[in-house]
């Protein structure tokens, strides 16, 4: 080992992946701090990716019981949009491979845009099939946001390649056919509730960025249509879009009095 520099263990560790390895046990029995530090350095990583495979192992124990009892395919279902004064309600459903892998897969919220977007082009790459479902929210205003996430899901559904034999869906249950299990925080406990959630949002984020190069005063690409300082002053001010929901409060004040 004292042949090797600090630089060239450097390198090796990054090949290395097993605590067993008999290179990383020589590098224990190094006496130079330096070697020492790049062990301890390895140690942490090594545990802290641990965790994150830990993490998705125990988000995959939903789809291994019901494959277990004979299903195998199966979508995950989450929704994104419920509560924003503005834009669509937007669903999606996705059929994951039994080898997917996705360490850091989480609630769509808790993860950052930019490696939202990732994910988002690895599910769509990897998934047996990717379904979407979008309600307006005229639609909305006619038969309330919660049968509209319903329709919209529904649609996602129907909008996948492949008839699903169960379906896991995040805290919702649907007027389908299919067998199904409705989970509280289900886009943290399930890789394919997440898998959808991931879909849904960039989906939506995207098209309120769009509505957002519309209506600039507005702000949609920032706050997504929800009820912001900047979006409420919008509104005092230029009143309301074609995308606003007219059945939710404070819109529905502001679209009453422009009509006295």
């Amino acid at each position: 080992m004292t042949a090797m520099s600090i630089k060239e263990i450097s390198l090796k560790l990054k090949t290395i992946r097993e605590p067993e390895d008999l290179f990383l046990q020589k590098c224990r029995e190094d006496g130079r701090k330096g070697v020492t530090d790049l062990v301890n350095k390895w140690q942490r990583t090594y545990e802290k990716e641990q965790q994150v495979r830990d993490a998705f192992t125990e988000m995959t124990e939903f789809e291994s019981q019901l494959r277990k009892q004979g299903f195998s395919i199966l979508a995950g279902i989450d929704e994104v949009g419920r509560g924003p004064l503005a834009g669509p309600v937007v669903t999606s459903a996705v059929i994951l491979p039994d080898s997917f892998y996705l360490p850091g897969l989480n609630d769509s919220k808790k993860i950052p845009e930019s490696k939202r977007e990732q994910f988002y082009e690895m599910i769509f790459k990897e998934a047996i099939s990717v379904g979407v479902g979008v309600v307006h929210s005229d639609v909305i205003d006619e038969i309330n946001i919660y049968q509209a996430t319903k329709k919209a899901m529904v649609a996602a559904v129907n909008d996948l390649s492949e008839l699903p034999d169960h379906l896991l869906i995040d805290a919702m249950e649907l007027d389908v056919p299919i067998p199904q299990l409705s989970l509280i925080k289900g886009d943290a406990r399930s890789i394919s509730i997440s898998a959808a959630s991931i879909i849904a949002k960039v989906t939506r984020d995207r098209m309120m960025k769009e509505y957002g190069e519309k209506y600039p005063e507005y702000g949609f690409e920032k706050h997504m249509g929800y009820g912001t300082s900047q979006h409420l002053e919008a509104l005092d001010i230029h009143g309301l879009t074609p995308w606003h929901r007219r059945s939710f409060a404070p819109v529905k004040e502001i679209a009453a009095r422009t009509k006295e």
